[in-house]
């Protein structure tokens, strides 16, 4: 599996997917799941394969990225661009960019910075706001980077960051892997449980716009209508200098993380309890975390309907929101059986033990 994972890694993070725009990850997510169910879209663009039948179960990832949209063009041909997604000013600077002209070809650029020899000192010490940065293309004019290079407002910019395994075994550098970990488990897990014989619907979903306020899975939620949704997500690793280690709960190569709790859905605690069981019956390495910050798609899914049991899965990635994350494929792995084993431990019985509440 350690090969497929990795090449399908490869694939997913070196496409590009600005919220809105994540019709390259759509399409790997097609190509990939075609042979194992019905694929079939939303009104926003969120994608789904839905196949067997029982509890209508969901395995979600979402297909988008943290992003940039152009917002200006200077009459010397530079761009001004506005955030998709959180990111924080300090790690923007001199870094390579992708612009992404619509219906045109993509143009490599750089988000400008100032040598150190014309900084005064007043402004070393500050953190630059994205509202003063630019993206150099190497146009000269407005008319230039429009006529010549096909760029307008509105078009996406994505960062641009090459993936790379590193000289440790076992750990991958690369963009985006908030949350093309999430999406090449989803579909890894769909793949495998296509060919068991499990008593449930699955539908395995991507979904877009999670960067902007989890905007595609609410409506995500009300084309598959599930009975328990399993979030699968690439979350922050809090395992590197300047944390408390003491208190770590995403540390790169200790399992999947199950999430119990953040600030903006608390995880079914039945659901939590089956899965922490199911991993110990089956040696799957995990941690648990409680979130003080951050949120995901389980807020839209969870709300839905008249309440769905759900769960959030994570690999921590060091650095996301950046151009560079790592990872420890193993915790994918460990992700990827979690998701399987647990979807196989489901069924009616389970399913409606989940919301008994009297």
């Amino acid at each position: 599996m350690d090969d497929k994972a990795i090449d399908l890694l490869r694939e997913l993070t070196n496409a590009h997917a600005a919220p809105g725009f994540e019709h390259e990850v759509r399409a790997i997510f097609a190509d990939q799941l075609e042979r194992h169910g019905q694929l079939s879209t939303d009104g926003l663009g969120s994608v789904f394969c839905e196949s067997g039948s029982g509890p209508r179960i969901l395995l979600a990832g979402h297909m988008d990225e943290v992003a940039f949209r152009v917002q200006n063009i200077t009459p010397d041909g530079f761009i001004q661009f506005v955030s998709l997604g959180g990111w924080w000013s300090h790690t923007l600077l001199a870094q390579r960019v992708v612009v992404c002209p619509r219906g045109g070809t993509k143009i490599s650029g750089v988000i400008t910075s100032k040598p150190p020899h014309f900084l005064p000192d007043a402004e070393r010490s500050r953190v630059l706001p994205v509202e003063a940065m630019f993206i150099d293309v190497g146009a000269s004019s407005r008319s230039e980077l429009e006529q010549d290079f096909g760029v307008n407002v509105g078009d996406p910019v994505v960062p641009m960051s090459e993936f790379t395994q590193m000289h440790k075994p076992g750990l991958l550098m690369a963009k985006a892997f908030d949350n093309r970990v999430g999406m090449a488990a989803t579909i890894q897990a769909a793949q495998v449980l296509a060919e068991k014989n499990h008593p449930n619907t699955l539908i395995a979903c991507g979904t877009v716009q999670e960067e902007l306020g989890v905007r595609g899975a609410t409506t995500a939620a009300e084309k598959a209508k599930p009975d328990v949704a399993i979030v699968l997500e690439g979350t922050p690793a809090d395992d590197t200098p300047g944390m408390a280690k003491s208190s770590a709960q995403g540390i790169v190569g200790q399992g999947v993380q199950i999430r119990l709790q953040d600030p903006t859905a608390v995880m079914n605690p039945a659901l939590v309890d089956l899965a922490v069981a199911v991993a110990e019956k089956e040696n799957i390495k995990y941690q648990l975390a409680v979130r003080s910050s951050g949120g995901t798609d389980a807020r839209a899914f969870q709300l839905s309907g008249s309440g769905v049991p759900t769960i959030v899965l994570g690999v921590p990635a060091r650095y996301i929101h950046s151009h560079n994350a790592i990872i420890d494929v193993s915790d994918y792995h460990a992700m990827v059986e979690l998701s399987i084993a647990l979807v196989e431990k489901l069924n009616q019985a389970e399913v409606d033990a989940l919301t008994c509440y009297l």
